[in-house]
């Protein structure tokens, strides 16, 4: 005896006890009522009980049937309530997004676009995951991640959230003192430089724009991070010349805490882009990417 036989013949059974009769029960469910009446049946041979007492006149339960009816009424009711549970998480943005990013863009573009789900989407519940390694984000189990566009993996939806970033080159007051002003790039040798380590361990070459074309620059320093945060921090206690997202810095340039240099070779970056492995998102992850999108 299987399960399914098991629901399918007590589902039925339901019916003919709510409906007064076999008759009633057929036509409320557009079947034969002979095939009610055998599925029935063959419920109680299998059960080795009497369920039903059948007169000409009327139906009605024995003790096993109402002791059977009312435990299948109220295990049917719960799964009833549990799959409206289901339609009500599929239609209303509900439940936790998990997204994996960079501190930078946590700081400067999720926190300061989703604030507002605070009041307007109580139930959506955020885990933001800083880390400036590029993940496998299906195989640990995030629902999306936020990345550079050229660092978005492939067969991967991508959607924008950010324009194309400007890169800049800047130092503490103190580094210039010491190492002087380069005026090109090639004068970046005679510097020590912050480097980026990226996932695999290879180190981001800085690429700048010298007529028209790009060269890059191998930093060498004492100092690898893989968070540009971290770079704009130890550029600000003098370890070396960074080269990081110049929104990264804008307050510190303003005060005269970093110094700016060869702005007129830095590159624009693209931006950045949340991107997920399938178009079929839940609610609450939809809400989230329209939030996000420029």
């Amino acid at each position: 005896m299987t399960k399914r036989e098991n629901y399918n013949e007590l589902w039925l059974f339901l019916q003919v006890v709510r409906e007064g009769s076999f008759t009633a029960a057929a036509r409320r469910l557009g079947l034969a009522q002979s095939g009610i009446s055998r599925s029935v049946r063959e419920l109680e041979e299998r059960l080795g009980v009497q369920l039903l007492v059948r007169t000409t006149r009327r139906l009605s339960l024995t003790q096993a049937g109402e002791q059977l009816y009312q435990t299948a009424e109220s295990g049917f009711d719960a799964l009833d309530a549990g799959l409206a549970t289901l339609a009500h998480y599929r239609t209303t943005p509900s439940g936790t997004v998990r997204i994996n990013a960079s501190q930078h863009a946590i700081d400067k573009v999720l926190l300061p676009k989703l604030a507002v789900l605070k009041q307007h989407y109580p139930d959506i519940r955020l885990e933001l995951i800083g880390e400036g390694r590029f993940v496998d984000i299906i195989a640990e189990r995030f629902d999306a991640g936020v990345r550079l566009g050229p660092e978005v993996a492939q067969g991967m939806v991508a959607v924008r959230i950010t324009p194309d970033m400007a890169m800049a080159v800047v130092g503490s007051p103190e580094h210039f003192l010491r190492y002087g002003f380069p005026q090109a790039p090639a004068d970046l040798a005679s510097h020590p430089c912050i480097a980026y380590q990226f996932a695999d361990g290879s180190l981001y070459p800085w690429e700048l724009i010298q007529d028209d074309k790009t060269v890059t620059h191998r930093p060498q320093g004492q100092w690898v991070f893989a968070d540009s945060y971290m770079e704009a921090n130890a550029a600000r206690l003098g370890l070396g010349l960074a080269y990081v997202p110049e929104e990264l810095v804008v307050d510190d340039l303003q005060s005269g805490t970093l110094i700016r240099v060869l702005q007129r070779y830095s590159q624009r970056l693209e931006g950045s882009f949340i991107y997920y492995p399938h178009r079929n998102v839940s609610p609450a992850l939809r809400v989230v990417i329209d939030l996000l999108k420029v």
